[in-house]
């Protein structure tokens, strides 16, 4: 599974929505990561979820942000379907990051049969809002 961290794709998010995480980023520092899963055309359907041992790590110190919550994905041990050949969207929200942080890693810690996500050396943004394509 390869990953690409994307420029900012359009995405359709309710208003409503996206107004109450931009509130939240801002008064708490956290940082927003959407993904863009491919799955490949195939007969079945494939199945993704995250596990709460998701990580990021500021590549400058020992700091690790924890994930804090997810939409359209599930956590372990749930899983949640993606129809074969379509885009799934899902987000993952940090704790914040430190101010110093340049870059960071992305780690799922997971003992899936199939590997965890892993994205490196993401560059810092003014916003800590990324967009990351998964296929």
């Amino acid at each position: 599974m390869s990953s690409t961290v994307i420029t900012k794709p359009k995405v359709n998010i309710d208003p409503a929505l996206l107004d109450e995480i931009q509130a939240q980023i801002h008064e708490a520092g956290q940082v927003v990561i959407h993904f863009l899963y491919y799955t490949p055309p195939a007969e079945y359907s494939s199945y993704i979820r995250i596990w709460p041992t998701t990580f990021l790590y500021d590549k400058g110190s020992a700091h690790s942000s924890e994930l804090v919550h997810v939409e359209n994905i599930t956590y372990y041990p749930q899983w949640h379907e993606c129809v074969a050949g379509s885009a799934n969207f899902f987000t993952l929200i940090f704790s914040g990051l430190p101010r110093s942080c340049t870059s960071f890693d992305f780690i799922e810690h997971c003992t899936n049969q199939s590997g965890a996500f892993a994205v490196y050396d993401i560059a810092r943004s003014e916003s800590d809002v990324y967009f990351i394509r998964i296929s």
